[in-house]
């Protein structure tokens, strides 16, 4: 690192779970960033204050009016313009030393597969179950970290799937696919502007710690936030050993 590098991390060199070889680790490392929405914002704004080396956003939707009340990387300017160039606009003006690559799509599996094989650490920051159970698919075979989060309404949720460890379970393990799940958008059900910078910031603490290989993370703990009565509890989460996705890799 460099002088200024030194400098601008220095608060997280001060931590000995971190120093300067954990901060290393950071300027090395690839996040993937699934959704440049409510969640996403958070997530990627303090993973690139971070120096996390390289971040990859994808998004394949525009930013809108309604974005603005919560999406916090986006602003009144940005109307009209590709989510994922927003975002990449807004953390170049935080952190330029981060390289970030935006792209301007909606990704099938495969292309999810791709991106995820490139990165070591996955943050699912989307809003539909369609592309949850895809990456969950993506990062159960790559064996890649993935960072889960959710939030509508008041009511937030975070976790970790780690296949790396075997008695992880993955998001099918939680939400079996064939369960009949409602949707439940911010476009329909409404959500709390504070609620998705406090579960997105979560993701990027997890995501940060992964990649640091420090404290415990959320793998096997579902952490839930009712932020209307700010109750915060954590549930135990137990691998399915009749997975149809997870439980052929961990031979079970």
């Amino acid at each position: 690192m460099n002088d200024q590098q030194l400098l601008r991390y220095s608060r997280h060199i001060l931590l000995p779970e971190i120093g300067i070889e954990g901060q290393q680790k950071l300027l090395g490392a690839h996040a993937l960033v699934i959704g440049a929405g409510g969640l996403g914002c958070p997530a990627a704004l303090f993973l690139a204050a971070s120096g996390v080396g390289t971040l990859t956003l994808c998004d394949g939707d525009t930013v809108d009016l309604t974005n603005l009340q919560r999406q916090i990387l986006h602003h009144t300017s940005s109307i009209g313009m590709p989510k994922a160039t927003s975002a990449q606009a807004a953390l170049a003006g935080i952190n330029p030393e981060v390289r970030v690559i935006a792209l301007n799509e909606r990704v099938d599996e495969a292309r999810l597969f791709e991106l995820a094989a490139q990165a070591d650490v996955v943050l699912d920051c989307s809003d539909n179950f369609a592309t949850r159970y895809a990456l969950n698919r993506v990062c159960v075979q790559l064996k890649k970290p993935l960072v889960s989060g959710a939030a509508t309404r008041f009511n937030g949720q975070v976790t970790v799937f780690d296949l790396r460890h075997a008695h992880s379970p993955c998001y099918h393990c939680l939400y079996p696919e064939q369960t009949e799940a409602e949707e439940t958008r911010c476009a329909v059900m409404g959500v709390f502007a504070p609620l998705v910078g406090i579960i997105g910031s979560l993701q990027a603490a997890e995501a940060l710690k992964l990649l640091l290989d420090a404290g415990t993370s959320l793998c096997g703990k579902l952490l839930l936030l009712d932020a209307l009565h700010m109750e915060l509890r954590t549930v135990k989460l137990n691998k399915d050993n009749a997975c149809s996705i997870c439980a052929p890799m961990t031979g079970n």
